[in-house]
This record gives C-alpha cells, structure tokens and sequence, in this order.
C-alpha cells in the first residue's frame, strides 16, 4: 500500500467520524424536537449513500458501531457488568 492509499483510508475514516458524529450529534441536539432530529440524521445517511455509495454508508455505520461500543464499554465498567451484559439491556426487547 503506497503513502497515498493510506491518506484515502485517513481521509475516508476521517470523513466516515464526521458523518456519524453529524447524524448523532442531530438527534441529541437540544436546538429541535427529536423526530426532526431523526430526519436529519436519515437525511445524512442517505447523503452518505448518494455522495459514497454503499462503501461509505457501511463506513458510518462501521464507525458509529466504534464510538456505540466504546461508551457501552465505559458505562458498563462503571456497573459493573460487561458490555455484552449491557449491549443486550439496551437492544434486546
């Protein structure tokens, strides 16, 4: 892999992190109600989607998945329980 491809992957990673903390950052903002929150974030995505394809789109949810499974990991530590434990309180019905 030549320096260049490695500043692709940097940038696409950059890029990906911008993306996702947008579309979270929409849905926790205080500036609007949340169901225009959820819009926006959806209009990300589909942003996402139009501008990089289904590579990019896979690429936000890889690094919200990141970032989800960190705070799980720091929440669940100071519980006490793993963040496995934790991961299924929070998606299981």
């Amino acid at each position: 892999m030549s320096t260049g491809e490695f500043d692709q992957v940097d940038e696409r990673r950059s890029q990906s992190r911008l993306h996702a903390y947008q579309a979270v950052s929409a849905v926790v903002s205080d500036d609007h109600n949340f169901d225009r929150g959820v819009e926006t974030a959806r209009a990300i995505a589909r942003a996402v989607l139009d501008e990089h394809g289904p590579e990019g789109l896979a690429e936000v949810t890889v690094e919200l998945s990141l970032k989800l499974a960190e705070a799980l990991e720091r929440i669940a530590s100071e519980q006490g329980l793993t963040a496995t434990d934790l991961a299924d309180v929070w998606f299981v019905d």
